[in-house]
């Protein structure tokens, strides 16, 4: 029997909840068979909506006004997806799953783990994240009895679902560059990303070579003064160091999925870094790492669950015999746990116990120089984790996994909840 599912997140934002939302999306509608889809559409902070005339767009557009006619004749639902930060989180159904991707450090907040026991479940995008829901507990009050808890902890299934790889078609981009041999990072300025320290090192360990990094930045809308407020803290930044022959581009505003695609792609880029205290997932190193770019970045949070990949390895000694065991396929950047900045503190959000990693300057800049000087070692290692990629986390499969995640049935639990309801209003 197909559930009547609603789907409420930032379906049309142009943020990594935005696709983490389109993605849940598509993999319900990939398996039709087994959902009726509604649609509540939400913002997303300062990001920018989807703009674009496309099939999904045009047809989330329908979900739309179906959604409204349904809920004007009273309709009800029997499973509420709900894509945000568990903060958010209520019971709106009979079965209420929350899918959630921001859990990018040692701890969420004990409002998470209040959120979590109303809902019948919880879908995220890494395994850091499963383990650190799980993991972290409180010493709590009972709201009813009185009696303390020391044992306060989410006790909701938990599952694990990747984002897919995708290939939407390259489109043209004017990427107006004088070095031949250039980076990329692909964040916003903000304390999490660690954008100036990326910027900061780079310059400073090619202050002498003309090799380029391309900031890859978008917020607010893409208005004019978030460009200007960007270029200003960039410049400010770049006045330090005079005399540098390294260069930094600003590509800032939206681009499409293709855009994004032939950006990563280019002949002239060639890898991504990333100083990211912490990520949910690691959306733009998950996207350069199935394009075949070598990534820099830490061994740390979200990011693991695709950056590492089976290897084979010879034993040592006279013993001829290889074993498998799982390495890096990447530039791996050192680095240490530390309390996140004050400044990122957010009440309910992030919590100031919590910790961060915090990337090695040494090892940042010798990771850099290695791949400049060994592309060739690092385009190889890229390759191989480039085809475990394609294998492991086919789009088909990815649909499908979310999808089982998502169609339980419990349909005593929807009976239990309709039998509630008035049945005039339910007819």
């Amino acid at each position: 029997m197909k559930k009547r599912i609603l789907v409420r997140g930032p379906l049309l934002s142009r943020s990594g909840y935005g696709e983490q939302a389109r993605f849940a999306l598509r993999s319900l509608r990939a398996h039709e068979d087994r959902f009726d889809i509604y649609v509540h559409p939400v913002g997303w902070g300062q990001s920018s909506w989807i703009h674009e005339d496309t099939e999904e767009r045009r047809w989330i557009d329908e979900l739309v006004t179906k959604t409204a006619e349904y809920q004007q004749a009273g309709g009800q639902y029997d499973i509420s997806l709900q894509v945000t930060i568990p903060n958010e989180w209520e019971q709106m159904a009979p079965i209420n799953i929350g899918y959630t991707a921001g859990i990018e450090t040692t701890a969420v907040a004990p409002v998470w783990i209040e959120k979590s026991k109303v809902m019948n479940q919880i879908i995220v995008v890494s395994n850091h994240a499963k383990t650190t829901f799980e993991e972290t507990v409180y010493q709590a009050q009972d709201n009813k009895t009185g009696k303390m808890i020391d044992n306060f902890r989410c006790t909701t299934p938990i599952e694990v679902v990747n984002y897919p790889v995708r290939s939407p078609k390259p489109e043209k981009i004017d990427l107006e560059l004088s070095t031949d041999f250039n980076f990329l990072t692909v964040m916003q300025w903000g304390p999490r990303k660690n954008l100036e320290n990326a910027i900061r090192w780079f310059v400073e360990e090619f202050i002498d070579v003309e090799v380029g990094l391309i900031v890859k930045t978008s917020i607010a809308c893409d208005a004019i003064i978030d460009k200007i407020h960007v270029e200003k803290r960039l410049s400010n930044l770049l006045k330090e160091y005079p005399q540098r022959k390294c260069k930094i581009y600003l590509v800032h505003g939206d681009m499409s999925d293709g855009e994004m695609t032939s950006l990563y792609t280019d002949k002239r880029v060639k890898a991504l870094v990333s100083l990211s205290h912490g990520e949910g997932y690691g959306l733009p190193m998950f996207e350069a790492a199935y394009n075949g770019l070598p990534v820099i970045t830490t061994g740390w949070s979200g990011q693991c669950d695709f950056l590492f990949a089976p290897a084979k390895e010879r034993k040592k000694g006279n013993d001829k015999k290889t074993t498998t065991v799982i390495k890096p396929h990447f530039a791996k950047v050192e680095f240490t746990l530390q309390p996140i900045l004050p400044e990122a503190v957010w009440d309910g959000v992030l919590m100031k116990e919590s910790m961060w990693a915090y990337p090695e300057q040494g090892s940042y800049k010798m990771r850099l120089r290695d791949v400049y000087k060994n592309h060739e070692q690092h385009l190889s290692t890229a390759a191989l984790l480039k085809k475990h990629i394609l294998k492991n986390f086919k789009e088909e499969d990815m649909y499908a996994k979310f999808s089982d995640a998502v169609y339980k049935e419990e349909e005593q639990e929807i009976e239990d909840w309709l039998s509630n309801l008035d049945p005039q209003v339910h007819a």
